[in-house]
């Protein structure tokens, strides 16, 4: 039977998917309180004594639109570096599993984001606004557009390790 109609073998990519997400949401949720205690009340590195590029077009396209400050670079290329570990050290670059690895990055974001606002004793959900929250300079149905990309990027390469999974298993995607 090809892994394509094997019922296990489709199960076991999406059960993988789901604990790799729950793990992605538990590390961001230890992250958000980390960086409740670096940065308080102060959000997006404004209070840390490190640099910041407020405008630029690349910010706009890969940015949403917030400043870059060095705190921040070094953060995300950090939080990248713990999601590639994994195949780094087993030494396997399949593309499902890349794929799976920029997916929980996604959802770590997302997720660590948003439990810095419900978490943080300096805003809560009813400070959640665009008015309060002004780094994030685009909002689309009461949340951060970036949300709706990083969570929709998810979904999207989740279907893809699914796919590339079937595919490497020798099955039709």
């Amino acid at each position: 039977m090809s892994a394509c109609h094997d019922p296990q073998a489709v199960a076991r990519p999406w059960r993988r998917i789901v604990i790799f997400y729950a793990w992605a949401m538990l590390m961001a949720c230890f992250f958000a309180n980390a960086e409740i205690q670096i940065e308080g009340g102060a959000g997006w590195a404004t209070s840390l004594p490190t640099w910041r590029i407020e405008k630029h077009w690349l910010l706009d396209l890969f940015w949403g639109g917030r400043a870059m400050t060095g705190y921040h670079a070094w953060v995300f290329s950090f939080m990248i570096l713990v999601f590639f570990m994994p195949l780094a050290f087993s030494a396997r670059w399949r593309w499902s599993d890349v794929v799976l690895s920029v997916a929980g990055v996604a959802v770590f974001w997302v997720t660590e984001d948003f439990l810095w606002f419900v978490l943080n004793p300096a805003y809560g959900l009813a400070r959640f606004t665009p008015e309060i929250v002004t780094w994030h300079p685009h909002w689309l149905g009461g949340a951060p557009v970036d949300y709706w990309g990083g969570t929709a990027l998810a979904i999207a390469l989740a279907w893809a390790h699914v796919r590339l999974v079937r595919r490497e298993a020798g099955g039709r995607s």
